[in-house]
């Protein structure tokens, strides 16, 4: 598996707030033969989804009270008091003020100018996922918003992301990289118009995190099966790969890709 190698601005890490863990984990240990190691008491109950010996997932509880399930994304900063400084001065807000976590890092939560809500993480002993970009791990992370321009230049002024525009025959689909990194292999994610996927919409602006699978139609008939639900059906695009998005048991959004394959100089 590979090992990944952080930077400022890319998603280091991403968890799950689920009414219930023990459930949770059956169904993602079904869907992506994931397991689940406890952080015990001092970590209040946080938990860590591994595959093969790394972390691909963090999950916690979240009672009806403190939100709805959902998956959140993190992303790197090498100073969480600055990002969460820069976040409010670029119009965003801060669900909760950067906290040590223990050793581990520094954690802050916001939202950005059109409420989406993200996570930041500063590394500490704990630099980030363990494995990313393989079966079963954190591939891609997509931003639903109302107004893309306006996302890409409150991201830029947070995190300096460059931005560029990959073109299709029903239109163009904007690309995020981090700070100085140049060429298609260093992209992350992108920025999709909020009103141009019905079920996204529906959700208001968020964070979707995509998981690589090695078949995405099994991995649909693996969801249904153990009882979450199929959103968007597994449908090809043209070269990027195969996707489908799905809810959990609880209603936990997210989505799965298989890569199309790369092609070779």
């Amino acid at each position: 598996m590979r090992d990944p190698s952080f930077v400022t601005g890319a998603p280091n890490w991403t968890d799950l707030g689920t009414p219930d863990i023990e459930a949770a984990t059956d169904f993602y240990h079904g869907l992506l033969g994931w397991e689940l190691v406890s952080g015990g008491p001092e970590t209040g109950g946080y938990g860590m989804y591994q595959l093969g010996g790394k972390t691909v997932a963090g999950v916690m509880t979240v009672t009806e009270e403190q939100g709805k399930p959902a998956w959140s994304v993190y992303f790197q900063t090498p100073d969480a008091d600055a990002t969460a400084r820069t976040v409010e001065q670029a119009g965003g807000t801060a669900a909760f003020p950067p906290m040590d976590v223990m050793d581990y890092g520094r954690m802050g939560g916001f939202t950005d100018n059109a409420g989406a809500y993200f996570g930041v993480w500063q590394p500490g002993t704990n630099t980030g996922l363990g494995v990313i970009m393989e079966p079963g791990s954190l591939i891609w992370s997509e931003l639903y918003t109302p107004d893309v321009p306006a996302a890409a230049a409150f991201f830029q002024t947070v995190f300096g992301w460059q931005t560029e525009s990959m073109e299709f025959s029903d239109g163009s689909y904007t690309m995020v990289r981090p700070a100085g990194s140049e060429g298609a292999e260093s992209t992350f994610g992108g920025l999709v118009a909020l009103d141009s996927v019905p079920e996204r919409a529906a959700v208001g602006p968020h964070w979707l995190p995509y998981f690589h699978v090695e078949d995405c139609d099994k991995a649909a008939a693996d969801v249904e099966r153990l009882g979450g639900t199929v959103t968007i059906p597994a449908t090809d695009i043209p070269d990027v790969g195969r996707v489908a998005t799905f809810a959990d048991p609880a209603g936990a959004a997210f989505a799965v890709i298989k890569p199309a394959p790369m092609e070779r100089s």
